[in-house]
C-alpha cells in the first residue's frame, strides 16, 4: 500500500477481499468463502463488516453474500437488480446504485464503473439476471483512491477512470479465460495510470492460468503486490 496510507488489504482468495479503511471501516468485496477452494479455512466466516460491495451476480463472487450481510448487518452496495434480488432473500440493508453513479457512505465515496462481463445467479436450474456487471472506485477518508475492476475484459474507457478519479491502486483480474489475462491487465494498469496493482481472480482453478509473475514481467515500472490467500498488506 502507499506509504502515506493506513489502508489495510486482506485477500481471501479469488475475487474476495477485506479492506479496512484509514478510519477503520471494514469493507468486504464479493464474499465467496465456504466453497472457495483458495480461501483459508480459518477465514471462511466474516464476524464483522460495515460495508459490502458486490460487483456482479456470479456464484464465485456472491456465494456467501446473503449470510454475511445478515450476520453482520453491513450495508450492501450493488446494482439495482442485484439489490432487488437480495431483498427477496431477506437482506434489507441495501443501497442500490447504477453505473456512473456515486454515493457517500460516511466519509467514503463509492462510484460504480462499467465492467465488460456478464452477471447472473443460477436458481432452479437456470440463470437469473442480476443486472449488469460493475467495478468500483473507492475514495477513502485520507484521499487515497482505489479502483476495483471486478471481473472484466480490457476496455478503453479505463483511461477515463484515470482522468476522472486518478486511482493509485488497481485490483485487476489476471486469470484469463473468464476475465483479462496478464497481457490485458498490464495494458489496463497503464491506461489507469496507477502505481500499484493487486492481482486477483487467478489460480483458484486450473483453467485460470494467468500469474502475478507474468504480470510483473509486463509492468517493470508498476508495483505488483502479490498476496497469498489470507495475507494482509498495509
Amino acid at each position: 500500500m502507499p506509504s502515506n496510507s493506513s489502508l489495510s488489504v486482506t485477500w481471501l482468495g479469488h475475487g474476495t477481499f477485506e479492506l479496512v479503511s484509514p478510519a477503520g471501516k471494514r469493507i468486504i468485496i464479493d464474499p465467496w468463502l465456504e466453497q472457495n477452494p483458495s480461501c483459508p479455512a480459518d477465514r471462511r466466516k466474516i464476524p464483522r463488516a460495515d460495508l459490502i460491495l458486490a460487483t456482479h451476480g456470479h456464484f464465485d463472487h456472491i456465494g456467501d453474500l446473503v449470510p454475511v450481510a445478515k450476520g453482520t448487518g453491513a450495508k450492501v452496495i450493488g446494482i439495482f437488480e442485484l439489490c432487488t434480488w437480495l431483498g427477496k432473500k431477506g437482506v434489507q440493508n441495501t443501497s442500490p446504485m447504477n453505473i456512473g453513479g456515486s454515493q457517500r457512505v460516511g466519509d467514503l465515496t463509492i462510484t460504480m464503473t462499467p465492467a465488460v462481463h456478464s452477471s447472473s445467479f443460477v436458481e432452479d436450474g437456470g440463470p437469473v439476471y442480476l443486472g449488469e456487471p460493475a467495478g468500483y472506485v473507492i475514495r477513502f477518508e485520507d484521499g487515497i483512491t482505489a479502483y476495483f475492476a471486478g471481473d472484466t475484459a480490457l476496455f478503453g474507457d479505463m483511461r477515463l477512470i484515470k482522468e476522472m478519479y486518478e486511482p493509485s491502486i488497481a485490483f485487476l483480474p489476471i486469470g484469463d479465460l473468464f476475465t483479462m489475462g496478464p497481457e490485458a491487465a498490464a495494458r489496463a494498469a497503464k491506461l489507469l495510470g496507477v502505481t500499484q496493482v493487486v492481482p486477483m481472480h487467478f489460480g483458484t482453478f486450473p483453467l485460470l492460468t494467468g500469474t502475478p509473475a507474468r504480470l510483473r514481467e509486463l509492468l517493470p515500472n508498476i508495483e505488483v503486490l502479490e498476496l497469498k490467500p489470507g495475507d494482509t498488506a498495509r
